[in-house]
């Protein structure tokens, strides 16, 4: 057992958030809000780095594992413990490892989680050597221990737990997912004021977040409450357990006019930036990309607007997958539960500055747009399908936030996505089945020109034939390497 093994040469704990942050002062840039900013040289996750060891270690994964155990035991190391989760059925305590020099690190993930719960032991530990000269992230789901050697990027630290976390709840027969929460609460079409817990799935950069954290431009007694934005976990039940305490927000062309809400608590002075470009007066500046389009701040639950003090869902009405094309698909399609499990395995979407810069911008699938599945993957779509199924008050729906039309087609904005899903909320949406794909898709929505967004306005009628043969081929050869995956789930995709 590795975690038996980590023993620093000394340990800085039970230190708190000004105490962490002092120690974290001189890597701090000050901002005119009064909040700190970070720099990393590592700014983005490591997935092209990142091993999963099932059983045994390799000789060389051995190796590199003993190598950093004899390093930290010459090494100062601080210690923070903190707790995911609110309900005691999903609380984990978490251990976190950091070499004193990154001490920004551990001040930012302390900021995500809530206060440590009394444990005799953590259930998952997190061990990083930032100035590790080979960048690689080992993990041992045995051993809920993960590695993250080369890498002083946050968001590594904050995925560790929670890939970690998805694989234990799975052992409990729940399901660990990729998704924002949130409920609103709208007049129905018979005027009825319903509230409709809803999940959203989406790749970093799809627009999860934003979505996740609007307001719906609704009003009293209509309006929404945020609960999660990043990871859940799904109970057979249909319930939507949360993990943590504050949000890590993508801070990408952020403005008080687009995006109000976020706006406002990346500008507090509680706010905690990364990579985010800050002159040298302390002006903040979240259109410009020199550093990276991947900036990120740690901002606090509680000071965003429209959230309660729960984090979790106590109801799943809306499960809602955030796709970004830019070809035939239109901006909102509702699925059955074979098509939305199919759908799940898809993980459609683009890449983005928060995976792989390098990438960014090519499409990408995703099973569960979730990059930190452990285990076998057809386990994951099957059970979303068997959740979906026994719940059948849950309904399934895919919406594009990129364009229909290619690149010069027809952009889906913001503000259209927003009331698409207030419209879902309702029950106002009209429909009818698509000759191709079986599911349906609007021919009314309320409050939206649908006409913009017919694919015959940018292709030709053998144009628009062609991208569906082929992106159904596509979708069949990427569902048939599932073998384990229920056939009833393929079978959606042979239509």
């Amino acid at each position: 057992m590795y975690t038996e093994l980590i023993s620093p040469k000394a340990v800085i704990k039970n230190l708190s958030k000004v105490e962490l942050r002092k120690l974290a002062s001189k890597d701090e840039i000050l901002t005119i809000y009064g909040s700190p900013a970070y720099i990393t040289y590592v700014r983005s996750r490591s997935a092209r780095f990142t091993e999963i060891i099932y059983d045994r270690p390799k000789p060389d994964q051995e190796k590199i594992i003993n190598q950093a155990l004899e390093y930290i035991s010459r090494k100062v190391m601080i210690m923070v413990e903190r707790t995911m989760g609110q309900a005691k059925e999903a609380q984990f305590l978490c251990r976190f490892y950091v070499t004193k020099e990154y001490a920004r690190n551990a001040f930012m993930w302390y900021e995500m989680l809530f206060d440590p719960i009394k444990k005799d032991r953590p259930d998952m530990t997190v061990v990083s050597i930032p100035e590790w000269p080979e960048r690689k992230v080992l993990v041992l789901p045995k051993e809920s221990l993960t590695f993250i050697l080369g890498s002083d990027y946050t968001g590594e630290v904050k995925k560790a737990f929670l890939r970690m976390a998805m694989y234990l709840v799975k052992g409990r027969g729940w399901l660990g997912l990729h998704a924002g929460s949130k409920i609103i609460k709208v007049r129905d079409k018979t005027q009825k004021l319903v509230n409709k817990g809803m999940l959203l799935f989406g790749l970093s950069g799809t627009g999860k977040t934003t979505l996740t954290c609007h307001h719906h431009f609704l009003t009293e007694p209509e309006g929404v409450v945020i609960k999660q934005d990043d990871v859940v976990f799904l109970k057979p039940t249909g319930e939507a357990l949360g993990t943590e305490n504050n949000f890590y927000m993508k801070t990408e062309g952020l403005s008080s006019k687009s995006d109000p809400l976020l706006y406002k608590v990346v500008t507090s002075p509680n706010a905690i930036l990364e990579n985010v470009f800050v002159e040298d007066n302390g002006e903040v500046d979240f259109h410009n990309y020199l550093l990276t389009s991947n900036g990120r701040a740690v901002v606090q639950r509680k000071e965003l607007d429209y959230a309660d003090e729960s984090i979790d869902l106590p109801f799943v009405n809306i499960v809602v997958f955030i796709l970004r094309r830019n070809d035939i698909m239109p901006p909102v399609i509702k699925l059955t539960p074979e098509q939305g499990a199919a759908f799940f395995m898809l993980g459609e979407s683009v890449e983005t500055s928060a995976g792989d810069p390098s990438q960014a911008g090519k499409s990408k699938r995703v099973v569960g747009t979730n990059p930190f599945i452990i285990g076998p993957e057809a386990e994951e779509g099957n059970r979303f399908y068997e959740i979906i199924k026994s719940n059948p008050e849950i309904e399934v729906y895919a919406i594009n936030t990129g364009r229909v039309g290619g690149e010069n087609g027809e952009k889906i904005t913001v503000r259209e996505s927003v009331e698409i899903l207030t419209q879902i909320a309702r029950g106002s949406i009209k429909w009818i089945v698509d000759p191709d794909w079986q599911y349906l898709v609007p021919y009314e929505i309320p409050n939206i020109d649908l006409k913009l967004y017919d694919p015959l306005n940018y292709y030709t009628h053998d144009e628009y034939k062609e991208l569906v043969c082929k992106l159904k081929q596509e979708r069949q050869e990427w569902l048939k390497q599932f073998t384990e995956l229920r056939q009833e789930i393929k079978d959606t995709m042979i239509v």
